[in-house]
């Protein structure tokens, strides 16, 4: 029986790689430049590829009044804790963008702007390549940064609506302005619908919006907002597997909240009393006519039973650690919807724009690896894959809250760095082990080693 079945077999028809790095990392935002200072403090040699420009989602996706939700002392990458004046306030698009910026220009990441990546996969000698619209590359260990977010939802009953109608998805939203005078139907209530919604409605625009299970959160709360009481309470550091709905809750949806004009409440029942025209979740398209559930009730109702049950946490952290802290009163519905319309007919309405907020999936079609559930979900641990040598990071949930923001991506670089590290500087692969051996005249040179030797170093012998 051969000792050599360990070693990669050698194919003459693949040319030698022409690029090689250590480490490469895909994506370009907030995970892989951290991932690159890592890295580069280690000393450890890499080069990002980022499709468009660094931090292109803020720059291209998110509408012009668009904001944090969390405040900005939140934003801590690896060496660059938030650098402004105002720690308890949320930065607008464009300062997120400068954010980022400064941050790049701080350690000048080694990146490759306006590189896309068709294809990863394993070269028969073990190492990784990486196909680019500049060549192919190979490397030791990739990391993929590219987050959770690359292909916008849109349900396929959109194709029934009428070809008049304005369409797009809320990435593609920029401002009251941008689209067509007319009422608006938006559609999914989670933060993004939420907030788009909101700026229509402030603009003085009829706003019609379907509204889903997503939960909300008070902005603040006895007199903290309520993330510095969830950061004191440690629930950005919670790892998933402590979350009573472990890995189920990659799936949840955020609650909705905004930052704007200093950070306040969302408050769809308010809405509704200013003119806000709310139904249920939309369940089907037929000629012309949307049907809705006859959950909005519910749906509003659940929504505040979980802004309450956080406060109520709240509360008895304030309580069991007897913190000195204002008393609140309770929220009070301000609004209750009637039977009110279960349909729109939309020949009959104004409605001009539809604006499809129903969240974005995520699109590995091009890894040709064997990494995933069968939903098709990176098989990992911490963001360590079952491939070793192959990670991912700053996707929602990978391992804390936090991870997939500004706030958790740290602690996750570094946690990956070490593990780089560790196999960067790991002892030689059973290939390199035995070439050096035998080079020393340590190892029996059997025939199949022989021969994989000529092959893989001679293919004039091919």
């Amino acid at each position: 029986m051969s000792t050599t079945t360990d070693l990669p077999l050698p194919t003459s028809h693949l040319p030698p790689p022409t690029f090689h790095y250590p480490v490469l990392i895909i994506g370009g935002g907030q995970a892989g430049l951290s991932m690159s200072y890592c890295l580069k403090q280690r000393g450890i040699d890499h080069l990002i590829f980022e499709k468009n420009r660094i931090g292109e989602a803020w720059r291209s996706q998110r509408w012009d009044t668009f904001c944090l939700v969390t405040p900005n002392w939140q934003c801590d990458l690896p060496g660059f804790p938030y650098p402004g004046s105002d720690p308890n306030g949320f930065m607008k698009k464009d300062e997120i963008v400068g954010y980022l910026e400064s941050y790049a220009n701080s350690f000048q990441p080694p990146v490759r702007e306006g590189v896309s990546v068709s294809r990863l996969n394993r070269h028969p000698s073990g190492k990784f390549e990486v196909l680019t619209s500049i060549g192919e590359f190979t490397a030791d260990q990739v990391v993929i940064a590219t987050g959770g977010y690359q292909i916008s939802a849109l349900p396929r009953m959109a194709e029934r609506l009428p070809k008049t109608l304005v369409q797009m998805h809320s990435s593609l939203y920029k401002s009251p302005d941008s689209i067509p005078p007319g009422e608006v139907l938006v559609v999914g209530s989670g933060q993004s619908g939420c907030q788009i919604a909101e700026d229509l409605h402030l603009a003085g625009r009829k706003v019609h919006l379907a509204v889903g299970g997503a939960p909300r959160t008070a902005r603040r709360y006895r007199g903290k907002d309520v993330v510095d009481w969830l950061h004191d309470m440690g629930y950005y550091s919670k790892p998933v597997h402590e979350h009573p709905l472990k890995e189920r809750v990659r799936a949840k949806a955020n609650h909705y909240v905004t930052g704007r004009d200093g950070g306040r409440d969302i408050d769809l029942r308010r809405f509704a009393l200013e003119g806000m025209q709310l139904y249920g979740r939309l369940k089907t398209i037929e000629d012309n006519v949307m049907d809705f559930a006859d959950d909005l009730p519910q749906n509003l109702d659940n929504a505040d039973k979980v802004a309450e049950s956080i406060k109520d946490t709240i509360d008895k952290f304030i309580l069991t650690n007897q913190v000195e802290a204002p008393t609140e009163s309770r929220y009070t519905p301000l609004w209750q919807p009637d039977p009110g319309p279960r349909q729109l007919d939309l020949a009959h309405s104004n409605i001009t724009t539809v604006i499809w907020c129903m969240g974005f999936s995520t699109d590995y079609r091009w890894i040709e690896l064997p990494l995933f559930d069968g939903k098709g979900y990176p098989a990992h641990q911490r963001g360590v894959t079952t491939i070793p040598g192959i990670y991912f990071l700053g996707l929602p949930w990978q391992y804390t809250w936090g991870s997939g923001r500004f706030s958790g991506v740290k602690q996750d670089a570094l946690f990956l760095a070490d593990n780089i590290e560790a196999r960067h500087t790991a002892p030689p692969t059973p290939v390199a082990q035995k070439l050096n051996e035998l080079a020393l005249g340590n190892q029996p040179v059997t025939q199949a080693f022989s021969l994989w030797v000529s092959r893989a170093f001679c293919p004039c012998l091919q």
